[in-house]
């Protein structure tokens, strides 16, 4: 990230900040489950703050309708718990622009943070559109992205505001982008990557992508039943996306011609539908069940994976092993997951998404090497695409 500035490159004292961060947290009964993501945006706000800006908070949550604010999906909660962490109230605006929006910035002294209402209450945040992009940059002197897990997406407050302010990356917008670069570009070996989730549609892209780059790549989830079927095996009725077996069957001789190791389940956990006191079995591959769908990897498979994790340099990970939020079905994302936490001197990154939930479930979160806030923007950079809310940032 050379050409973008830095928080540190800042004078920000007596200036007024607009800083997007990514405050989509779990929200029950008005209070916050999860505050991962408010944490990894404490040290960009703490910077600022303590250097004398005027810090003013944008963030989506959930996704309203666009028509206006709605009082399940209102940052205040969020806000709330915001404060507690800083040790200082934090003003919320009833607004995202306008004149509520103004007063709240207006009424800022030196080292204060305040933040605005839900940004998607506006249709426009998710249009780009100038207009809006022009209201928010009204409010600040300087704008700050820190909200990796939104760098995907060509919003107003992602990268249309950019555009109109001097802009800065945040310490966890850097964070992400290096680590995860330096990873791809030069991983110490062996590199496993370990792939999971429900469709090879949503994922072929990235496994297309670290095939190029792993010694070892590892499938699991429901999208493996798609690869199993490739490989001329019966998956009764597992979920299978029967568009994208020949694609399957091509990266199955991809591997094979690059002398990459593919290891896909040998056996798998099957029952005949998703719950709680489910009754299931692990079998062979070759023996699933007409009538049953595989819901986990099986037991063998599961050790054959943390075998391969343990002799790992570099892991990725990507994606659960099988439905572990369900009780019967978690074995096989937590065996992968204490094998990269037991591999204490491998770098180890966990890439977002149900990845992060599954290692916050089975407390091993503080055993990872790096844990990324953006599930869908941490699988693009995987990809090699261009993050528009990163691209925003270059020399401005």
């Amino acid at each position: 990230m050379a050409d973008i500035k830095s928080i540190d490159d800042m004078d920000a004292k007596g200036r007024r900040v607009l800083v997007r961060v990514d405050l989509n947290v779990p929200i029950k009964d008005g209070v916050v489950t999860d505050d991962t993501r408010i944490r990894a945006a404490i040290p960009t706000i703490e910077k600022l703050a303590g250097d004398g800006g005027r810090v003013i908070l944008v963030s989506h949550l959930g996704r309203p309708s666009g028509e206006g604010f709605e009082e399940a999906f209102s940052i205040a909660p969020a806000a709330k718990r915001l404060s507690e962490i800083l040790g200082q109230d934090v003003a919320v605006a009833k607004g995202v622009t306008g004149p509520s929006a103004h007063a709240v910035v207006e009424a800022l002294a030196d080292g204060q943070v305040a933040i605005l209402e839900n940004v998607r209450f506006d249709a426009r945040e998710k249009k780009d559109d100038p207009a809006f992009a022009s209201e928010l940059a009204s409010l600040a002197d300087a704008y700050v992205n820190d909200a990796f897990g939104t760098a995907h997406r060509a919003h107003a407050s992602t990268a249309g505001v950019a555009s109109l302010l001097p802009s800065y990356a945040g310490y966890l917008m850097q964070r992400e982008v290096q680590t995860l670069t330096s990873m791809l570009d030069d991983p110490k070996r062996p590199f496993v990557a370990v792939l999971g989730g429900s469709k090879v549609s949503d994922k072929i892209k990235v496994i297309d992508a670290l095939m190029d780059k792993a010694d070892t790549l590892i499938i699991g989830g429901a999208m493996c039943f798609t690869f199993l079927l490739a490989q001329g095996h019966a998956v009764g009725a597992s979920l299978v996306e029967p568009d994208w077996v020949e694609r399957a069957h091509d990266m199955i001789a991809k591997a094979k011609r690059l002398g990459v190791r593919l290891l896909l389940p040998v056996d798998v956990v099957v029952a005949a539908g998703i719950s709680e006191d489910a009754q299931t079995r692990a079998v062979s591959v070759e023996d699933i069940p007409s009538d049953m769908m595989g819901l986990d990897i099986g037991p063998e498979s599961a050790r054959i994976y943390a075998d391969a994790i343990k002799k790992a340099a570099s892991v990725f990970w990507n994606g659960p092993m099988g439905v572990f939020e369900v009780g019967p079905f978690e074995a096989g994302t937590r065996m992968v997951a204490e094998a990269i936490a037991e591999n204490a001197d491998a770098d180890t990154i966990i890439g977002g998404g149900d990845s992060v939930a599954a290692v916050n479930k089975f407390d091993l979160a503080d055993q990872m090497t790096f844990i990324s806030t953006g599930g869908g923007a941490s699988m693009e950079l995987v990809q090699g695409e261009a993050l528009p809310g990163v691209e925003a940032l270059r020399s401005r």
